[in-house]
C-alpha cells in the first residue's frame, strides 16, 4: 500500500513530535481505503479525496494575499508575526481550506532544526546563547558575520525572554498542516542565513558596525503579547531590527530588500503545474507560503518582475582590513592566553590549553595549506 503523504519532507520528525488537529478535522483527515485496491487507485482515491476537500472560494483571514501565476497556478501568501498564536491559526486555517500542493515556509537549511523541535526545547535554546553557539557561528560564518549572528540571535532571545513564546510557531504549524494533506511538499524557501549576514556585514563601514553591534547589545525594551499582535502589519522581529538599523538602508536593502527577492523567486518556482496522477496530465498548482508580514508587499512588489537571484547569492571575499583586524584580534587573544598560562603554572597552563575554546582559537591560527 503506498503512504498517504506523498513527498512530505520529514526532516526527522519522529510520531511522538506529530501532534493532531483540533476539532473534527482530525475525523476527516483521511478517506477509508478499501482493501484490495492498486497502487494506481489508491492514488487516484486520494487525489479525488483532497479535490473534493479543496475550496474553491475559501473565506480567508486578512492576513492572506492572493497571487496568480501566468499558467494558472495560485499562490496564497500568509503573513505572519513570528512570535503570534493568531498566525498560526491563519496558516492552519488556510492550508485546511485550500489542500495546498505545496506548502513554501521563511526558513532556510541552516534554520530547518526548528521544525523538529518541541516548544518546550526552543525555549531553551532560544535563551542559551553560550560559548559553544558563538564558536559555531564564527566558525560557519567567519568572525564578523558570526558576532553579527549571535547578536541578532540575542535580540530574538530578548523577545522570547519577555513573551515566553518560541520563535518559528507558524512554520511548524505549516509543516503539521501539510504533512496532513496527501501529495502535499514542502519546500524551504529563504535565502541561506551565511549569505545574508556576510552580505549585511559587507555592506557596512567599520563605525557602523560598531554602532550596530552596540544598539544590539543593549536591547532590553519590554514587550507585551498586545505589541506583538499589533504587529501583525509588520513583523515583530523585523520591525525591532528596522528600528535599530533605520539609519544604515545598505543593511535594510540585505537582510529585508534582497531576501523579498528571493523568496519571490522560491514561491514562483512552486507556483508551477502539477501532474494529475491518473492520467499525468498537467494542472494549476495551489500553494500555500508561509513568511513574515514585513515580507508581503516587497513580494507583491515582485510578483510580475524579471528577477536574477545569482547577485543576491554572491558574496565579496574580504576585504585586505578586515583580514588585518581579525588577525589582530587572533593575536590579541593569543597574548592573553600566553600571559595567562604563564601565570597559571605548567600544570594549570596545559590545562588551559586543552579546552575546546581554546583549541578552537588555535585551529584558527594555524596556517592554512596552499
Amino acid at each position: 500500500m503506498l503512504p498517504v503523504f506523498d513527498n512530505v519532507c520529514c526532516f526527522g520528525l519522529s510520531q511522538d513530535e506529530s501532534v493532531a488537529p483540533s476539532g473534527n478535522h482530525a475525523e476527516e483527515e483521511h478517506p477509508c481505503i478499501p482493501p484490495g485496491l492498486s497502487d494506481g487507485e489508491t492514488l487516484e482515491m486520494l487525489w479525488q479525496h483532497r479535490k473534493q476537500r479543496r475550496q474553491l472560494s475559501p473565506e480567508l483571514p486578512e492576513t492572506v494575499t492572493c497571487l496568480t501565476a501566468p499558467d494558472g497556478s495560485i499562490l496564497y501568501l500568509v503573513g505572519t508575526a513570528h512570535f503570534s498564536d493568531s498566525s498560526k491559526k491563519d496558516v492552519a486555517m488556510t492550508i485546511r481550506a485550500v489542500q495546498p500542493d505545496v506548502v513554501v515556509v521563511e526558513l532556510c537549511q541552516y534554520r530547518v532544526s526548528m521544525l523538529r523541535m518541541d516548544e518546550n526545547t526552543l525555549l531553551r535554546e532560544a535563551k542559551d546563547i553560550n560559548l559553544e553557539k558563538v564558536q559555531q557561528a564564527i566558525k560557519q560564518n567567519g568572525l564578523m558575520s558570526g558576532l553579527m549572528q549571535i547578536l541578532l540571535l540575542k535580540v530574538s532571545a530578548h523577545i522570547t525572554e519577555q513573551l515566553g513564546m518560541a520563535p518559528g510557531g507558524e512554520f511548524r504549524e505549516a509543516f503539521k498542516e501539510a504533512g496532513r494533506v496527501p501529495f502535499c511538499k514542502f519546500h524551504l524557501g529563504d535565502r541561506p542565513i551565511p549569505v545574508t549576514f556576510k552580505r549585511a556585514i559587507a555592506a557596512l563601514s567599520l563605525w557602523q558596525k560598531a554602532r550596530l553591534a552596540w544598539g544590539l547589545c543593549f536591547l532590553s525594551d519590554p514587550i507585551s503579547k498586545e505589541d506583538v499582535e499589533k504587529c501583525k502589519q509588520k513583523d515583530l522581529l523585523e520591525q525591532t531590527m528596522s528600528e535599530m538599523i533605520g539609519e544604515f538602508p545598505a543593511l535594510h536593502q540585505t537582510i529585508v530588500a534582497e531576501r523579498d527577492i528571493y523568496l519571490t523567486h522560491t514561491l514562483r518556482q512552486a507556483t508551477r503545474c502539477v501532474e494529475a496522477p491518473s492520467n499525468g496530465q498537467k494542472v494549476p498548482a495551489v500553494v500555500v507560503g508561509v513568511v513574515g508580514m514585513g515580507h508581503v508587499p516587497g513580494i507583491e512588489q515582485n510578483w510580475e518582475k524579471e528577477l536574477n537571484i545569482n547577485e543576491i547569492l554572491s558574496v565579496a571575499p574580504p576585504s585586505r582590513f578586515g583580514w588585518l583586524l581579525r588577525t589582530a584580534i587572533k593575536g590579541v587573544l593569543m597574548g592573553m592566553l600566553g600571559y595567562a598560562c604563564y601565570r597559571a603554572g605548567g600544570g594549570l597552563g596545559r590545562a588551559l590549553l586543552s579546552l575546546p575554546a581554546v583549541q578552537s582559537l588555535l585551529d584558527t591560527m594555524r596556517p592554512r595549506p596552499s
